[in-house]
């Protein structure tokens, strides 16, 4: 059993012993904890919280909810929902804050806590520190005349789809206009529900549904990796199709699919989407460190200047904020558009990659060969007890000393036509292991030999 307290929130599997897993004491402690905090910085009286379908988002919503009324706050509860509407909840709402309670990409035996701030962002580092430490406190818990109360609102999806149709970037006539023919794939979670009403909206009426039944019971891996998406790849292979569209379980990564049932690359959703934004308001992009250096290309084709910032959306969000960036986001298909709001948002991606392609008149295996081809390996290595992270990325450094080497995240290391990033995860107990190069040949071989000075070092330090 798993709990993992990180600048990504509360994590870990169900089931299991307090303090060792996502246990009922541990959601109800960390809960109070962060309705305290948010009581502490902010004037306003309720927290916005919205879960995506695994089967225990519902006991864990419960526990949420009584947590922080417990401690004076009001809820407003979103029901079934994704974590880019509950973001943007928190800021219509005025709300002193938020809980998205999903595991993102995990399995289904994970669950979690994100935490927002009022601005409906991800907690800063000082501040998730600030929470964990009110967690280990005594906590202080409001009078029965004081206690908050629980409201239900189930239309922010529906104004989340509207807002994204009144941005003028996207283009609902030529959507509609193309009569297009999409796959989407929903990981049986929000985004089944959610991706084909906004494909509606926007005025696509050719929609062929996978695993968009919002059971929870995921149908692969949740992860939108190439290796996870076999049935939407053969359905398109096998059909007269535009395009596939496949989401996480709560809807802020996205991913497609070429018509010919090739992968599009999770890494090129940002680029497409910033070439299109960039082509329309010239300017600066950020995407993190472990991002393709393929967005780095596109902007400075359109005059802009790049930046990279470390892991995490509130890393890549505070970034773009000081860089003034006109698009942002992380390579695992996660699109940060401002003009919407600051946060990864798959659906917003959507409807503006929809926009750029009918506006291309390309397929999508034409549309994705014009741009710059890199080839990234994306593997991991299991911590264990006696792996000492610090140590590891101390003698690669050294091992690469003749290189450029950024040390903000982890380790990067930037060779002449590839790079490779080294960092502990957020989300798991590993060491993630990201390469680029020319080919995917040199990616994965340039992962195999970091992997191999690996386990050298490791096993001389041990």
């Amino acid at each position: 059993m798993t709990l993992i307290k990180s600048i990504s929130g509360i994590r870990g599997t169900i089931g299991g012993y307090p303090g060792d897993s996502l246990s009922p004491i541990d959601i109800v402690k960390f809960s109070c904890a962060f309705a305290l905090w948010a009581k502490k910085n902010s004037a306003k009286k309720s927290i916005v919280i919205g879960r995506d379908a695994r089967p225990s988002g519902e006991m864990v919503s419960d526990l949420v909810k009584g947590a922080v009324i417990s401690i004076g706050l009001d809820i407003i509860d979103l029901g079934l929902s994704t974590t880019p509407t509950v973001e943007m909840a928190v800021v219509t709402e005025e709300a002193a804050g938020g809980i998205i309670i999903t595991a993102s990409h995990n399995p289904v035996e994970w669950n979690a806590l994100k935490l927002l701030n009022h601005y409906g962002e991800f907690v800063s580092a000082a501040d998730g520190k600030a929470i964990l430490s009110l967690a280990d406190s005594s906590l202080n818990f409001a009078p029965v005349e004081s206690l908050g109360k629980v409201n239900i609102n189930t239309t922010y999806l529906e104004q989340h789809i509207q807002a994204i149709l009144m941005l003028p970037q996207v283009d609902q006539t030529a959507i509609a206009a193309a009569n297009l023919s999409v796959v989407v794939d929903g990981v049986n979670s929000s985004g089944g529900m959610a991706i084909p009403q906004l494909l509606t909206a926007l005025g696509v009426t050719k929609v062929t549904k996978l695993f968009c039944d919002p059971t929870g019971l995921f149908p692969h891996n949740p992860e939108p990796l190439p290796e996870h998406l076999t049935e939407i790849s053969q359905t398109l292979k096998g059909g007269n199709f535009d395009m596939g569209i496949v989401v996480d379980p709560d809807v802020d990564r996205l991913a497609f699919v070429c018509e010919d049932g090739t992968m599009y690359g999770e890494e090129y959703t940002l680029v497409t989407v910033a070439d299109y934004l960039l082509s329309l308001t010239p300017g600066n992009t950020v995407s993190n460190l472990s991002s393709t250096r393929a967005l780095r290309d596109v902007t400075e084709k359109h005059g802009g200047l790049y930046f990279a910032s470390a892991v995490g959306e509130v890393n890549v969000v505070e970034k773009m904020k000081a860089e003034n960036a006109v698009i942002g986001g992380e390579g695992n298909g996660g699109i940060i558009y401002p003009g919407l709001h600051y946060g990864r948002d798959a659906l917003v991606g959507i409807a503006l990659f929809l926009s750029h392609y009918v506006n291309q008149g390309k397929k999508m295996s034409e549309l994705r060969a014009s741009y710059p081809s890199y080839y990234m390996a994306k593997k991991k290595i299991q911590l264990t007890p006696e792996i000492d992270v610090n140590k590891i990325l101390a003698g690669m450094a050294a091992l690469y000393n003749d290189e450029q080497l950024n040390t903000i995240d982890g380790l990067k290391i930037d060779l002449a036509d590839s790079w490779v990033h080294l960092r502990k995860s957020n989300t798991e107990p590993i060491i993630r292991i990201y390469t680029e190069a020319k080919s995917i040949n040199e990616a994965n071989s340039l992962a195999d030999q970091i992997i191999g000075q690996i386990g050298g070092i490791a096993k001389n330090t041990n």
